[in-house]
């Protein structure tokens, strides 16, 4: 079997041109790597394995070029670790969750700051056609009452976690009667992000995938306003203030130079639209744009147009 078709196949019999492994006699072990080298050659990817062969010793002879072997099972090699959701890399990598936390930087920018007041949570719509009815774009949603999250990356992926957490937090209210916390939400969700693989049979069925999107989580408990960035990898973290999405390291950036511990609400919510200002492509209006906040009182709530409104105009004067 010629090294072409072993790489089309996935690399399945590789094993089978391995001297090591028996695969026939010891004449026939020696002739299989001279064959590599050509044959390599004619592989039209990766580009990597074409510049390595390139720069390979032009003196080499039948007897070492058993090294071209060993390159293209290295090739193969990754080329299963790309692919296996559960299998690590010999330098400890899991490829697959890696593309997923590339994924969300391909969403929308989504923005939460945490004040001493409450939370802001702020998003970017993006209008992809005047025909679009802005409000059916939901970047901005309610857990619980006391519990808001923010979302950029897969709209789908996100659904199945939100409606895992509000499952979670009405099973609390229900055994405990009490709310769930803000930290216990976001726990609940990384668990599920975590859930992804082949199972055995009988287990509690999981995604074939990683989940491709990343949420920023508000809440008011009784440890007082707080935000959390949940990612696909099953990481959560607490932020005073965290941008995602595909203008996150500007807004990052904005984050760091402008926030500070004794910011009131009215004025987060500023510093989150003119942040969002910064790094959309588009004009902000207050169409584009969404608010939401987190307070002891109210809870959780989503900006009406009228509210919008008031804050792009505050936004506008400063």
């Amino acid at each position: 079997m010629s090294v072409v078709e072993v790489v089309r196949r996935g690399g399945r019999d590789i094993d089978c041109l391995d001297p090591g492994r028996g695969g026939g006699t010891s004449s026939q072990a020696n002739a299989v790597p001279t064959q590599l080298v050509p044959e390599l050659e004619t592989l039209p990817t990766p580009p990597s394995l074409q510049t390595a062969l390139k720069n390979r010793n032009p003196r080499s002879t039948p007897s070492n070029a058993s090294s071209s072997y060993q390159l293209a099972k290295m090739f193969i090699a990754r080329s299963e670790y790309d692919r296996g959701i559960n299998t690590f890399s010999p330098e400890g990598r899991l490829f697959q969750v890696e593309y997923s936390l590339e994924a969300i930087k391909l969403g929308s920018t989504a923005i939460g700051v945490a004040t001493s007041a409450g939370v802001i949570l702020g998003v970017e719509k993006r209008v992809t056609s005047t025909l679009l009815e802005t409000s059916s774009v939901e970047k901005i949603v309610e857990i619980d009452r006391h519990i808001g999250c923010a979302m950029s990356g897969l709209q789908a992926d996100a659904r199945s976690m939100i409606e895992h957490a509000r499952v979670e937090s009405q099973n609390h209210a229900f055994n405990y009667a009490e709310r769930l916390r803000v930290e216990s939400c976001t726990q609940a969700i990384c668990d599920l992000a975590l859930r992804f693989g082949e199972g055995a049979e009988g287990e509690e069925s999981i995604m074939s995938r990683p989940f491709g999107v990343a949420l920023l989580i508000a809440g008011f408990d009784e440890d007082g306003p707080s935000l959390y960035h949940a990612e696909p990898s099953g990481t959560f973290y607490r932020y005073d203030a965290k941008a995602i999405g595909s203008g996150s390291e500007g807004a990052q950036a904005e984050l760091q130079n402008e926030f500070h511990k004794s910011l009131t609400l009215p004025e987060a919510e500023v510093l989150v639209l003119k942040t969002l200002k910064q790094v959309m492509e588009e004009k902000l209006d207050s169409k584009n744009v969404q608010l939401a906040s987190v307070t002891k009182d109210i809870g959780f709530r989503i900006y009406g147009d009228e509210e919008m409104e008031g804050v792009v105009a505050r936004l506008e004067s400063n």
